[in-house]
């Protein structure tokens, strides 16, 4: 049975095709043809390996270190690519309805596009997340994790189409997106648990990492 996030992921994915021209799905559908032959998923970081300690900004303008969010517990880092992208706005939508699943297993939910600062609020504003949402700029934290892709040239074409204006979302025109990554990690900094995924319209399931953070937590005392 598809959780929530998978049916309306699997819906939206049913109508951006049929509304899309032959012309555009070639492109779209070759660009991840080459991504997902490109290896990124296996030279991104692996369960087991250590995150490095990073700091960014979040909408509130405030600067959240990730040392400091394991302080209190493991860190759900879930990589999106914008606002713009309605995959991203489903997966932040369905992430926030169980945050207090995860709150209650002592972890911190959080957040990382590429997004300016600004956009990053208007993201949390619009959206009503409870959770920090962090801009991560020029792809920095997300390079460091090993999920970072250059658009293609005609897929840069195909979303300037579409009204997706990427160097406006961004503050930059490098054209670089994290591709879809969900990592839960311990307190020791240790990757236990990660979804790194190259097709854009498929997310981690909320239920799938809570149990990889329950695997984490069930041998730690909390007062």
């Amino acid at each position: 049975m598809h959780s929530e996030m998978q049916r309306l992921l699997t819906e939206r994915r049913a109508a951006s095709r049929a509304k899309a021209t032959p012309e555009r799905l070639a492109v779209m559908d070759r660009a991840l043809h080459d991504l997902e032959r490109s290896g990124i998923q296996d030279s991104s970081l692996q369960v087991g390996m250590k995150a490095a300690d990073f700091a960014l900004p979040s909408a509130a303008g405030e600067n959240v270190r990730l040392s400091s969010i394991l302080s209190h517990g493991p860190a759900v880092l879930a990589f999106y690519r914008g606002q713009w992208c309605p995959y991203c706005s489903i997966e932040l939508r369905v992430l926030q309805t169980r945050l207090e699943d995860f709150r209650r297993e002592h972890a911190t939910l959080v957040g990382i596009s590429p997004q300016t600062p600004d956009n990053s609020l208007s993201t949390t504003e619009l959206m009503d997340l409870a959770f920090p949402v962090l801009s991560d700029a020029g792809n920095a934290v997300a390079e460091q994790f090993g999920i970072v892709f250059e658009l293609p040239e005609d897929l840069q074409h195909a979303y300037s189409t579409m009204g997706i204006d990427l160097a406006s979302a961004n503050g930059d025109s490098s054209y670089r997106l994290p591709i879809p990554a969900t990592f839960v990690v311990a307190q020791d900094f240790t990757i236990a648990w990660r979804f790194v995924e190259p097709d854009y319209t498929k997310r981690a399931d909320p239920d799938d990492v809570l149990a990889a953070v329950r695997t984490v937590t069930s041998a730690t005392v909390h007062p």
